[in-house]
């Protein structure tokens, strides 16, 4: 079932045409410098100031269906895919309060935020990681706070492990999300266990 749809301030009203043109470019210019990209860190240098330019003009594509959210948790609003799954582009929606469970990624990714201030609290990993999901070793590490206009990125191996959201305190953060993959999975750390698991994470269609 999908959320009911919320509208940021600014967001493009009902009746406004779609103006694809800052989305066709970034996604243009975002498959072809990760393809000549020699690695994932290459890759997130490349594309971080796309993703500088594109947040600049996320009120000329987002559309309201981009700003759906759902009280029962963060909101994952897809609004690009490839044929080839190797690029994804999604809008996330933070209502207050809202937050991923500890997870990495096994991708490569580059953030934006549109709207509000995303917090990341960060861990380090102290195990060595062998490939297990037992047996993992996590310290809390530290907090970025990113307001409207900032950008993050992180690479694989070894993974970015995190946790992400909005304190009850502050008002909703949408963010743009640019992975290196489909991330229609990903896996998410019980701490004190001292494990892992693959999940399958949904999101709401264009």
């Amino acid at each position: 079932m999908l959320a009911m749809v919320g509208i940021a301030p600014g967001a493009p009203p009902h009746n406004r045409p779609m103006t694809r043109s800052a989305l066709d470019t970034f996604i243009t210019q975002s498959i072809a410098r990760s393809r000549a990209a020699a690695s994932p860190a290459d890759c997130v240098l490349a594309l971080a100031p796309l993703m500088l330019d594109l947040i600049e003009h996320a009120g000329d594509f987002l559309q309201p269906e981009h700003y759906r959210s759902d009280p029962a948790g963060y909101t994952r609003n897809l609004i690009h895919e490839t044929p080839d799954d190797g690029l994804s582009l999604y809008a996330l929606v933070w209502l207050p309060g809202q937050w991923t469970p500890v997870h990495d990624h096994g991708s490569w990714g580059v953030v934006g935020v549109v709207e509000g201030v995303l917090e990341e609290r960060n861990y380090v990993r102290l195990s060595p990681d062998r490939g297990a999901d037992e047996g993992i070793e996590l310290a809390r590490g530290g907090a970025i706070l990113l307001n409207r206009g900032a950008v993050t990125s992180f690479v694989p191996n070894p993974d970015h492990i995190h946790i992400t959201g909005v304190p009850t305190e502050r008002p909703r953060a949408v963010s743009l999300h640019l992975y290196g993959r489909m991330m229609s999975n990903f896996n998410i750390y019980d701490v004190p266990a001292r494990s892992r698991r693959r999940i399958q994470v949904a999101h709401n269609e264009s």
